[in-house]
């Protein structure tokens, strides 16, 4: 029997690629990869469920941060670094095949449809540099590339392959059609993955330039709340609902947190906020004055928040600040680029 494995993100691509190899007779290994930035892990197993097909899902290890951080292949508009990512990826797959016993693997990558890892030059990057060479076969564009060792060695029927390029999705969504894929089995188009995204792809690069040291923790913290830069060392995170809320309170008592202040209204209702780097008299002003801000406070009285250390406990009075002043250190007091929000 004849076995592939085949990147499956969830998305119509990738579904696509496996039903082809599925009408060839051929046993088709589903691999999902999960990063810390991704978010489809319940589409891809609806898919492998649509398609008959085992899925395994696969984590990011250590090194993972060490590409996000410089990548040698660059960043898209975000802080993605699609090639050096999709190197990654198959590099792990290539291991995962050769613990299943697969003779090659495949994927979804059409020619042309994505500008930072799509282009032919990047596909034979990342065939090369991921080590598979031409064992990593892209059905859905196979035509418009040289043949791949399965396609030579028979395994796979080059004739049965095809040549879509470009992006639309015109042709993909009739081929899905002509496989009987129902209209709930054709997903919109989605990345699923949080650096492609501005806003967040700020967040990222503010990190990655200011804090030399960061950690696991920084990362996971980028996808809570609101995120201000007071200055080159500090940083407040903001939480937008009570979820947030509960979610700083957690990340500021785990262990490797790199957060050095929690502060919670009490005598109004507000969000909570996390302060990384020093906390400074100034920068705890700053915070509770974004408290301030985006809460409810009350007019003639005390607003009252108080603020939690490692060995402390003590109030402080939250005071309104001039919002454009604050805006503007957000934006340029580092010289860099407005944290997203």
């Amino acid at each position: 029997m004849t076995r592939c494995v085949a990147l499956l993100s969830g998305g119509l691509d990738s579904m696509l690629a496996i039903r082809v190899m599925q009408e060839q007779g051929i046993e088709v290994e589903s691999l999902n990869f999960k990063t810390m930035f991704t978010c489809c892990q319940d589409t891809s197993a609806q898919a492998a469920r649509a398609l008959g097909t085992n899925i395994t899902v696969i984590g990011q290890e250590d090194d993972y941060l060490d590409l996000v951080r410089a990548p040698q292949y660059g960043y898209g508009k975000g802080a993605n670094p699609c090639v050096d990512c999709r190197i990654y990826m198959f590099e792990r797959a290539y291991k995962f095949m050769e613990a299943v016993d697969a003779q090659f693997i495949i994927s979804g990558e059409v020619v042309g449809q994505r500008p930072m890892s799509q282009k032919r030059s990047d596909l034979k990057v990342i065939s090369t540099n991921s080590g598979l060479e031409d064992l990593l076969l892209r059905p859905l564009s196979a035509k418009l590339l040289p043949p791949t060792k399965p396609e030579r060695d028979g395994l796979v029927d080059r004739e049965r392959l095809y040549d879509f390029q470009g992006r639309s999705r015109k042709g993909l969504i009739r081929l899905a059609r002509e496989f009987g894929f129902t209209e709930d089995m054709i997903p919109t188009p989605s990345t699923g993955c949080a650096l492609t995204e501005p806003e967040f792809g700020n967040k990222v690069h503010d990190l990655i330039k200011i804090q030399l040291n960061d950690t696991r923790w920084d990362y996971d913290a980028l996808n809570v709340g609101r995120h201000f830069r007071f200055n080159e060392a500090t940083k407040v995170i903001l939480g937008r609902n009570h979820k947030e809320n509960t979610q700083l309170e957690y990340m500021h008592r785990m262990e490797d947190a790199t957060s050095t202040s929690f502060l919670e209204p009490i005598s109004f209702k507000g969000p909570n906020a996390l302060v990384t780097g020093p906390s400074t008299d100034d920068a705890l002003e700053y915070a509770a004055g974004l408290i301030h801000r985006y809460g409810h406070s009350v007019d003639g009285e005390d607003n009252i928040v108080q603020v939690m250390q490692a060995e402390t406990e003590f109030n402080l009075i939250a005071q309104p600040t001039d919002r454009s002043a604050q805006d503007k250190t957000i934006a340029s007091a580092v010289n860099l680029r407005p944290v997203g929000s």
